[in-house]
């Protein structure tokens, strides 16, 4: 009989769910571009449940993570740190992998995995800067999408600094370019770099080892992996499933508790 998990990531920006069998086939994934105290995790786990028959009767073990875990109250049967959760995808991804960095919505981290499990980690959380709130921010006043931020930083001719590590002074240096007339895509290479030092300092902190897996929703961003590979000097791996590492994790963990369950 197949044992089948569900793990639920509740970001700031996001809600993403994954649904393993048996703790090593992914049957279903879900994402909602809308995340904690919004509809968006009822509406991705309805998602997942019916994008392959399945029913929260079928779980046998339900786990929940990311900054809005602690929502999911009667719905999770537990909760985990997104760091542990984090860690625990992004290793069953890339079984060699020693670094993460997750790019999210209002934080950066930066973590040092052995052997697949989280020793150490270094978290930036007090500003804005560097995360995937700072990346919108800059997009809206360049009037582009956040999609396009990496095919346009690819046409740059040049680098533009752009120093500020406060993301309202940033806007100003970004909104002082354009009036000089500076090329948007110029711009856009210079924010990407802004945000690779800022990540680049964070993990240093812990020591970058091969291999460098990034995580996250910005982790679609090649302008953003690009200059984090100049700046720490390692390639930096990222997954089609980058978005889901933290669910995968919630899902993987979910079902060693399910084999305890199953073993009492």
């Amino acid at each position: 009989m197949s044992i089948y998990t569900l793990g639920i990531d509740v970001g700031s920006t996001a809600s993403k769910c994954v649904i393993l069998k048996d703790g090593k086939d992914i049957v279903s994934k879900s994402l909602i571009d809308v995340g904690a105290g919004t509809s968006g995790p009822a509406r991705a786990i309805e998602d997942v449940l019916s994008n392959c028959g399945l029913t929260h009767e079928d779980m046998s073990f339900t786990l929940a993570t990311g900054y809005g875990r602690n929502s999911l109250d009667g719905i999770a049967h537990a909760q985990m740190s997104e760091l542990s959760c984090h860690a625990r995808g992004a290793s069953f991804l890339y079984p060699d992998v020693h670094t993460v960095i997750d790019i999210g919505g209002q934080d950066v981290k930066a973590m040092h995995i052995e052997n697949g499990a989280l020793v150490n980690f270094q978290m930036n959380d007090k500003c804005a800067a560097g995360t995937g709130r700072f990346l919108d921010v800059m997009a809206r006043v360049l009037e582009v999408k956040v999609s396009e931020l990496g095919d346009l930083a690819a046409k740059s001719t040049k680098r533009v600094a752009i120093s500020s590590t406060c993301t309202v002074f940033a806007e100003s240096e970004v909104i002082s370019q354009l009036a000089q007339a500076t090329d948007k895509c110029d711009i856009i290479n210079g924010i990407h770099h802004s945000v690779a030092n800022r990540v680049v300092g964070l993990v240093n902190r812990i020591g970058v080892q091969d291999r460098v897996v990034m995580t996250g929703g910005v982790a679609q961003n090649k302008g953003i992996v690009e200059a984090l590979e100049e700046g720490l000097g390692h390639i930096v791996y990222t997954s089609p499933l980058t978005q889901y590492v933290g669910a995968l994790g919630a899902a993987l963990f979910a079902y060693q508790k399910a084999l305890k369950n199953i073993n009492k």
